[in-house]
């Protein structure tokens, strides 16, 4: 297990004043990774020259994709993209790869939707092309392989540096990108399956997440949650307050939960989302470098 590293991702600006304050305050407050989802609708960013435009104006944070959809792209095109941002970042480029999950983003940009099976198979080949592409071009920066199926847990106890786990899963007889929380003993299993297969190799373990609330009642900010999500949430309030992708209490108890998730899984970088930057920076500051 490594010392705590931090991860915040942001989603969204209005203009590139804006990104700059955003990309500098992130990395003012202490965090080690800014990082940009790859998805379409109003507002969204494209990453690459997001990421691109946050490292010129930031010295130590490093920048990524959590995670780039693999499927909606050309591998020639994709693969230009890549080195060309690991060039301007200066090495401090992250590339975290996904099979893709949403399946009216796919719709959006009229490109065919396959099944899990097909777009695990395409990630898993488009990764070997990418590395071939970018040999000559500097080489593969470091990697992150994110997901909760067999398939893509695989290929990153294969490939990865990164390791990234979500704690959600795709709810059965619901639409796709319709997700259920896992609850802890599920996360047990996830992390267990990994490590059978990742065997000696050294690679970090990421959680991201879904929820921060700062709060001297953990118990009412899970049933709050609850209530929010009992449609699309499989677990309980006791679950929930288990659960290691939400995080509920003072600082000090979100202190010892990241503890304790490090000793029972193995996490030790933790992203979280933009809303919760500023709220989850007494955290980052307990614990950086511990």
């Amino acid at each position: 297990m490594g010392n705590f590293e931090f991860g915040v991702s942001l989603r969204l600006t209005a203009d590139g004043t804006e990104w700059t304050e955003k990309s500098r305050r992130a990395e003012e407050l202490g965090y080690d990774h800014l990082t940009v989802p790859d998805h379409l609708g109003p507002g969204r960013l494209s990453p690459f020259p997001a990421l691109t435009a946050a490292a010129a104006v930031t010295e130590r944070v490093r920048v990524g994709t959590l995670v780039s959809n693999v499927p909606f792209y050309n591998l020639a095109l994709f693969a230009r993209d890549v080195a060309t941002t690991n060039k301007l970042t200066n090495g401090r480029f992250e590339l975290g790869l996904g099979s893709g999950h949403m399946k009216h983003e796919f719709d959006d940009a009229g490109l065919p939707w396959r099944k899990a099976a097909d777009r695990i198979t395409y990630l898993t080949e488009g990764l070997a092309e990418l590395r071939t592409r970018v040999e000559d071009e500097g080489g593969m920066p470091k990697l992150l392989i994110a997901g909760n199926s067999d398939g893509v847990l695989k290929l990153a106890a294969e490939q990865a540096d990164i390791v990234g786990f979500a704690g959600l899963r795709q709810d059965r007889g619901r639409p796709p990108g319709t997700f259920v929380l896992d609850n802890d003993v599920a996360m047990d299993d996830r992390v267990a399956y990994f490590r059978s297969l990742a065997g000696d190799r050294e690679i970090n373990y990421n959680m991201l997440i879904q929820r921060v609330v700062v709060t001297d009642d953990r118990r009412k900010a899970a049933e709050e949650w609850h209530a929010e999500t009992e449609e699309r949430s499989a677990a309980n309030v006791d679950e929930l307050l288990r659960a290691p992708q939400l995080l509920f209490g003072t600082v000090d108890e979100m202190v010892q939960q990241l503890i304790a998730q490090r000793e029972r899984y193995g996490f030790s970088y933790f992203t979280v989302f933009e809303a919760m930057m500023e709220t989850f920076a007494p955290v980052v500051a307990e614990l950086r470098g511990r």
